[in-house]
């Protein structure tokens, strides 16, 4: 997953390369190769797959690989390109996109039924589906839930709330004294993307093969006006995101009552401090009614198959395993993950940060599923945008320019 907030991955890779292909392969065992991200599973994890999936696949070896995250995506670019591939990838779930503009990955959408694709959850399923045709197979996700002090959440009388108003009233009470209601920094800009998506909005929309920035619209322009009115409420910086400086560290030195990040976070913070170790709790971000959560963006991994690979069979085989119900189970659990479907989430119920991002996930989103998506987050005109809103410039003027930028980059890529 290339959304570093989220900051969940490197690169890992299993391999099973085809023995029956190689002349010094014994036994005549298949080998496939299979790249997945590092720090996305436990060593374990790993182990026991591997010993599980060789066992119930006697004919398919598994070799693992681990890779590094920096250059990884042109390491995947070249690896389409090439004529011997890895035969399975993990790759980012908003990445699925950009490579499948290749024509280097497999379509696997006459196999979505079997793969339970009626199931997955939206924020990974959406992306690994380009131009209506399944590319991306998801395998676990992760989302931003609020991260709350109970007990200045006592102290002040309120309980997590489950609507906007509810939060916002909420806020207001624990926004008192040497307290922050919340902090919130004003570039989140993940955090907007879902107060937009609440409104029924997007970052940019697609008409047949052009794609426009649409922050100038009436529903993302009431999702910033919303945020405007939570940021408010707390000292968080205008004009600077959640790693400038560090929220965890901001958390963990003052009076902050909630802020907004993945539920590891909390760890973070009790690592510096200590003296919150048992005082943090989460809830899913609040929707603008209580029948459904807070919209959010998901971070995680697809599986795909390169097109070039001459061992599909072998390559689906280890697909459909890492992505059914066993293993999603066994990986949700070992990774404090969301599994790749909804009606799994309650595997995740035992752990309180985990069961709220699951939550939280039936609702997840992500970014326009462009290939050209990375060159806006490079200039990230979004961030620009929220700190004008934020510091009293017009928001439809900021919007408009804020657009240009975006409509620029996805359709030009510059």
């Amino acid at each position: 997953m290339p959304h570093r907030p989220l900051a969940l991955l490197l690169a890992l890779g299993l391999a099973l390369t085809a023995c029956g292909d190689d002349p010094g392969d014994a036994g005549g065992r298949q080998q496939i190769t299979v790249w997945l991200m590092k720090d996305s599973a436990t060593d374990d994890f790993v182990s026991r797959f591997e010993a599980e999936f060789e066992r119930d696949h006697p004919d398919l070896d598994l070799d693992l690989q681990v890779q590094e995250w920096n250059g990884i995506t042109q390491k995947v670019t070249s690896a389409l390109a090439g004529t011997d591939p890895p035969d399975v990838i993990e790759v980012g779930n908003t990445q699925v996109a950009q490579y499948a503009a290749s024509g280097g990955v497999t379509d696997l959408t006459d196999r979505k039924a079997e793969l339970k694709g009626e199931d997955w959850i939206p924020g990974l399923a959406e992306p690994g589906a380009v131009d209506g045709r399944q590319h991306g197979i998801p395998f676990y996700a992760a989302n931003r839930v609020v991260i709350y002090r109970k007990d200045l959440f006592q102290a002040a009388g309120v309980t997590p709330p489950r609507t906007r108003d509810e939060w916002l009233a909420a806020t207001e009470r624990l926004d008192e004294g040497d307290a922050q209601g919340i902090y919130l920094p004003g570039q989140n800009w993940y955090v907007l993307a879902g107060f937009v998506w609440d409104e029924g909005g997007d970052l940019a929309t697609r008409e047949g093969d052009r794609w426009s920035g649409s922050l100038n619209t009436p529903e993302a322009l009431a999702g910033a006006d919303f945020y405007r009115r939570l940021q408010a409420l707390g000292d968080g910086p205008k004009d600077s995101d959640e790693a400038r400086p560090q929220q965890t560290d901001v958390v963990a030195a003052g009076q902050v009552a909630q802020f907004i990040a993945v539920p590891g976070a909390a760890k973070l913070v009790e690592q510096a401090n200590p003296e919150l170790a048992g005082e943090l709790g989460f809830f899913p971000i609040p929707g603008k009614t209580a029948a459904t959560p807070g919209a959010v963006f998901t971070g995680g991994s697809d599986l795909i198959i390169p097109l070039a690979s001459p061992r599909q069979e072998g390559a689906y085989a280890v697909v459909e395993a890492l992505t059914g119900e066993k293993w999603q189970v066994e990986l949700a659990k070992a990774m404090n993950y969301v599994p790749n479907r909804t009606s799994l989430a309650a595997a995740v119920g035992d752990d309180p940060g985990a069961a709220a991002m699951a939550a939280a996930a039936v609702n997840g989103h992500a970014t326009p599923n462009s290939p050209n998506w990375a060159a806006v987050e490079a200039r990230n005109p979004v961030k620009e945008f929220l700190t004008a809103v934020l510091t009293g410039a017009d928001p439809a003027t900021a919007a408009a320019e804020a657009d240009r930028v975006i409509t620029r980059a996805l359709n030009s890529g510059e």
